[in-house]
């Protein structure tokens, strides 16, 4: 090796630089994601009702939270642990969501920013942030029982 072998460019490898993790990884972090802004969601929303006097709309609001997370959110969410399960170990951290999914996420935020800026009523806000917020926290229920039950190549939920 001479004086020159240390100034020569080598080429980056880039798949040394990606974060890289396992399925089952991906999987607790799209359950916590999504248990995490549930909770946060449900959380003000019940602040929001409790402050415009309407505690008694917490519990309405659940209703249709536990619906759509039956009838809608569980099979979203499973249909992105198949994802994740199919692409296997040693991708990209981040995608532990689709692209199209965090495409919803950016458009939910900022939905959610345009809502609170004074265009709804926070009484009607915290309606809704309480049954989406619900509808998340219970619809995360089968991705955890999928990160606790996993094992390679096999079935995560009858």
């Amino acid at each position: 090796m001479d004086a020159g072998d240390c100034f020569r460019r080598r080429p980056i490898n880039l798949k040394a630089l990606k974060p890289a993790s396992s399925a089952r990884l991906q999987i607790l972090l799209a359950a916590s994601l999504w248990t995490v802004v549930g909770g946060c969601l449900a959380g003000f929303g019940s602040k929001w009702l409790i402050g415009a006097r309407l505690p008694w709309l917490i519990p309405v609001a659940i209703v249709p939270g536990i619906a759509k997370a039956i009838f809608v959110l569980e099979k979203t969410a499973m249909k992105g642990v198949a994802r994740i399960r199919e692409r296997g170990d040693g991708r990209c951290i981040g995608g532990f969501l689709s692209v199209r999914s965090w495409l919803l996420v950016l458009l939910m935020i900022g939905g959610g920013r345009l809502l609170r800026a004074g265009w709804v009523p926070m009484s009607l806000l915290g309606f809704i942030y309480v049954a989406v917020g619900v509808a998340l926290v219970v619809g995360s229920r089968k991705p955890w029982l999928s990160w606790y039950r996993y094992e390679p190549f096999s079935s995560d939920l009858p």
